[in-house]
Formats: structure tokens, sequence, C-alpha cells
């Protein structure tokens, strides 16, 4: 630990006074926990293994009207508004440690590493639909986007790689490996000033993987014996890095405008290529295979029947065969084996809903924790693949802040109003035109839409989420009774511990252990989750009136500079006392 003068001490450790705090990002940390609990209520009446299906079919009424507004309006924006808060408050620690002449990089990764364990314990004890875990998986991955070193970039890829090879490593290890190379294809972009081939390093890269892609489309078309799947895929891989190699030349420069160019950039190429699929799986004829069921207004959770059992996966070859036989070359499976593969997958996932359903619906605490606890094991490891998402998000969040927009918000109110008159309308306007495709998705239906559907509203999430916290800006500045947004600054400044008091209090009252209220209507979640977060407004109000920080926020922030901060507002605050970031 580094020595400190006395005077040079109480400047770096002191809490950051309140004057001193960007109260916008307070304000639009509650907003978005208000959104947050009006997207997660659903899933605490509702298996999460449906999350992704769109609303539950057969809904009527008021419902139908609660469930459509959290689905086009709130879903995919609020978790994108968190994530690039998140990033946020990662450049605003960043930027106080450097004004402060203080190490940066040890501080954050203990904060990443307590924020991990704030999620995995979320995620088992109160609510498998936790966010925070993923954050912190995200976090390692752009830091070395920004931070790491080629050598120790490279050594990591090979190192996971490796482990690939091990059993019960390899999804985990490869999911890495292939995060990290993207890390290192961002850190080309972010930090790289060299040439190739009189190109920016960024540029080149692109060019070579498009060239790759190419090259394997040319071989998927015309090379007899080849799959007809990757046809279309390869294709327009092709064309779309040979369009982000024009982008990244063209959009270089300025270097500090590369963050959020990046990251706009990583959020879109997502949502574009999901788009491109749909429309591909919507327009492309179905075979006898994929062709969708008749009759696709069941509920999405109705139960698959079985594949017949005439129609087994063929059998491999026996070993014993002769050995004069050449063995058939490898051929894409029949329609029936397709048909009994995805009856298979069919019917494990409706048992998956199922049990799910029946644990949180009416089974004990301890269940539902051997549930969860299962999941999580499941998941975390493919946390990588959703950190590629998330490090978009986290990069614009950081020019946010490294720009000085959020700092000083009334120099850029012509930005916001530019994101709240225009990107917000345009956003939501995508998800509607969605809608209007389809609303849900009936498992086993290959042409129904919803992935077309699900595209578009995924393409309309970031300028909608920029434009609802442009709008939450020109309210604090509008001078009018709209300013009064800026109650909901104690909500945000606790942001960790209302999450979990969220999950704590919906997990009470709708899971069997608790009140049992499972199944309640979409109308009455609703009401349900705003009169809580009511509630939790009301508490974070009268908690900060009397301590510094909330108890979750304590926790991390000792756990972050391994020192213990002041509680109480009496209390002076001493030369242990963490400066918050």
């Amino acid at each position: 630990m580094h020595t400190l003068t006395d005077a040079a001490e109480k400047t770096l450790l002191a809490p950051v006074p309140a004057s001193q705090r960007i109260e916008a990002l307070d304000v639009v940390r509650g907003f978005a926990l208000i959104g947050i609990c009006l997207m997660n209520v659903e899933f605490f009446n509702r298996a999460l293994s449906s999350m992704g299906q769109g609303m539950p079919l057969g809904l009527t009424g008021i419902d139908w009207l609660a469930s459509y507004f959290v689905a086009y309006f709130v879903a995919g924006k609020f978790w994108t508004i968190f994530s690039l808060l998140f990033g946020m408050g990662f450049a605003v620690m960043l930027t106080r440690a450097e004004r402060a002449g203080r190490g940066f990089i040890k501080p954050y990764v203990r904060r990443i590493a307590a924020l991990a364990v704030f999620g995995a314990l979320h995620h088992i004890f109160l609510f498998a639909g936790d966010i925070l875990f993923s954050y912190a998986v995200a976090a390692v991955f752009l830091l070395v986007a920004l931070y790491g070193t080629w050598k120790w970039i490279v050594g990591a890829i090979v190192a996971c790689i490796g482990l690939a090879f091990v059993p019960n490593f390899g999804p985990a290890a490869g999911g890495a490996a292939a995060t990290l190379a993207f890390a290192g294809v961002v850190a080309v972009y972010l930090r790289s000033e060299k040439k190739l081939f009189g190109l920016s390093a960024m540029a080149a890269t692109l060019i070579g993987v498009s060239l790759v892609a190419g090259i394997a489309a040319l071989v998927f078309w015309f090379v007899p014996g080849t799959p007809k799947g990757p046809r279309g895929p390869a294709t327009a891989m092709f064309f779309l890095f040979a369009a982000l190699a024009w982008l990244a030349e063209k959009y270089n420069m300025p270097a500090d405008k590369r963050p959020l160019r990046a990251g706009a950039t990583i959020f879109m190429f997502f949502a574009t290529m999901m788009t491109i699929g749909g429309t591909v799986e919507y327009l492309t004829p179905p075979d006898a295979a994929t062709a969708k069921p008749a009759v696709v207004t069941a509920p999405a959770a109705t139960v698959a029947a079985p594949a017949p059992a005439a129609a087994p996966v063929a059998a491999p070859a026996k070993a014993d065969a002769k050995a004069d036989v050449k063995k058939p070359a490898a051929k894409e499976p029949t329609a029936e084996e397709k048909k009994a593969a995805r009856a298979k997958r069919m019917k494990e996932q409706a048992d998956e809903r199922a049990l799910e359903v029946k644990t949180m619906s009416t089974g004990s605490y301890a269940d539902a924790v051997r549930l969860r606890v299962k999941h999580f094991a499941e998941h975390a490891p493919q946390e990588s693949g959703f950190a590629t998402l998330l490090i978009g998000m986290f990069l614009i969040g950081t020019w946010f802040i490294r720009s000085g927009v959020m700092e000083n918000t009334a120099a850029h109110l012509p930005m916001f109003r530019k994101l709240a008159f225009i990107a917000l309308p345009v956003g939501l306007s995508l998800g509607i035109l969605g809608s209007l495709l389809a609303m849900s998705h009936v498992p086993g239906a290959q042409q129904d839409g919803f992935g077309l559907a699900h595209g578009l509203l995924m393409i309309g999430n970031l300028p909608a989420s920029l434009g609802y916290v442009a709008m939450i800006v020109l309210m604090l500045h509008s001078g009018s009774a709209l300013s009064k947004i800026k109650v909901l600054a104690p909500f945000g400044r606790m942001a960790l511990t209302n999450y979990l008091l969220q999950s704590l209090v919906m997990s009470s009252i709708f899971f069997g252990y608790g009140l049992g209220l499972w199944g309640m209507g979409r109308a009455l979640q609703v009401a349900l989750a705003i009169g809580v977060c009511a509630l939790l407004l009301a508490f974070s109000h009268w908690w900060l009136a009397r301590f510094r920080y909330g108890p979750a926020e304590w926790l991390w922030r000792a756990v972050t500079y391994m020192q213990l901060p002041a509680m109480r507002i009496d209390t002076a605050p001493s030369r242990t006392h963490a400066q918050p970031a």
C-alpha cells in the first residue's frame, strides 16, 4: 500500500462531497431501476427459460396492454441504459483516480470481483435473472480491451484454446478465447495508431476477416459436397465485414470518439445480424422438417409431442465394418432426423419450464436454491458471449463521461434534444414495427416472423435507450415541474442496494416459499412493481438522510479500496475512508 502524506491522504481518501456528484447519473440510475423492476416482475411469475419468447399468448384487455407496454417501451431499453450507466461508472472511477493521482487497475479489479460475488449470491439465493455477474465478466474483457498488452492477450487466448481440450472446460474456454480475441480486435481500433498497407490496423484486420469469409462463401457455394447451410451467413459476413472495414477507416479519427463509435458499431452489428437472420428465416420457404406447426395459436408453454418412435436419429456405422468399404461423405441430416432432434429439444425445453414453474410456484426455498445453483452452473460459463454485447454499451457510457458530456449536461443540451426528439421516436417505432410482424414466439415455429421482429426491436433499443437518458436530462434542465424528476436521485445513489431489495421483495411476494402469488395478472404485476419502487424510493430518502451510502454500496466500496468508509453522516470521515467512485 502506498505511503501518503497527511494532506495528500485526506485529499485522496475523503468522500466526494454531494456537490461534486453528477446528479444526472443518480437520477438516470433511479429511472433505470424502475424500468428494471417492470421488466423483472414478469419473470417472478413466468419461467425464465421463456425469456426471449415475447409476450405470453392468451392475454386480453388491460393485461395485454400492460404486457405490450413493457415489451415494447421498457424491455430491452432499460438493461441497455443500466449497461450504459455501468460504463459511465467505470469512467467516473477512472477519471477521479487520474485526478487524484492514484492507481486504478487494482481497485477496479477488486470492484468487479466483488460485483461477481454479489451477482452469484443474488442469482443463487434470490433471483436467477441476475445481470450483475454478467457485468462483472464483461468488465474483465473491457479492461483487456483498454489496458491489455498484446503479449498477455495472445497468451490468454492460447491458454483458453488449450483448456478447450480439457473435458468439461471446452465450451467455457472456447467462449473465453473468442471473447478475448474480440476484445483484442476492439483494442486495435481503440489504441493502435499503426498503419498496414496504408490503412489503419483495424481496417486492415477487418478486410482480412472479410476475405476469409468471402473465400469460405465461395467454397460453400461452388465446391461439391459442402453443406448449403453456411452459404448465406458466410456471404453476409463477407459484405458486413467489408462495410465495417470501410467504416473503421473512415471514422478512425478523432481518437477521442473511438469509444463511442466502437460501442455503437458493436451493438448494431449484433442487432443487424439478428435482423438479417430473422429476415432470411421469415422469407425462406420451410422444408418438411422446418415447417411450422399448423396451429400456432397455442400458448408458448405448450409441451411439444415427442418424435414418433419410427423416426429415430440414424445410428453410427458399426466399428467392425469392412475396412475396404469407403466411408460415405458426411451429409446433412435428413428431414426425419431434423424433426426428431427438434422434437427432442422442444420436449427438453418444455420439461425445463415445467420444472421451474413447479419449483418457483409451490416449492420450498431449498428447492428453489438447488434449481438456481444448477442454473448458475450451466449459464455462468456462457457469460463471455453476452460480454461482447455489453462491452459495446460500456464503451458508449465511457465516452459520455470522458468527453465531459455528463459532467456538464447544460453545455450539451442540443445533443440531448436530438436524442430525445429524434432517436427516441425512431427507436420506439422500430419496436412497434416489429410488433406488427409478431409479438410472441411459438416453440418449433420457424416462420412466425418473431426472429425478424426481435431483430427490429433490438436495433431500436440503442436509440431508444439513449433517448430515454436524454429525456431525463432535459427534464432536469427544464426549470418546470418536470425537474422534480430529481427526486429519483437517492434511489439511484443506492442502485445496488435497491436492485437487490427489489429481488428480495418480489421473491417474497411471488415465489412458493413466500406469499405464493405466482401467476398474478400482468396489469397487477406492473402496478405492484411501481408500488415496490415507490416504497424503495421513500426508503432511499430516509436512509440517505442518515447514512452516506446504501448498505451494499458501503460493502462494495470497502472491498474496492480495502478500507472502511464512514457510514453515518454525523461521523467525520477519517483518513481510512475511501473516496467513492
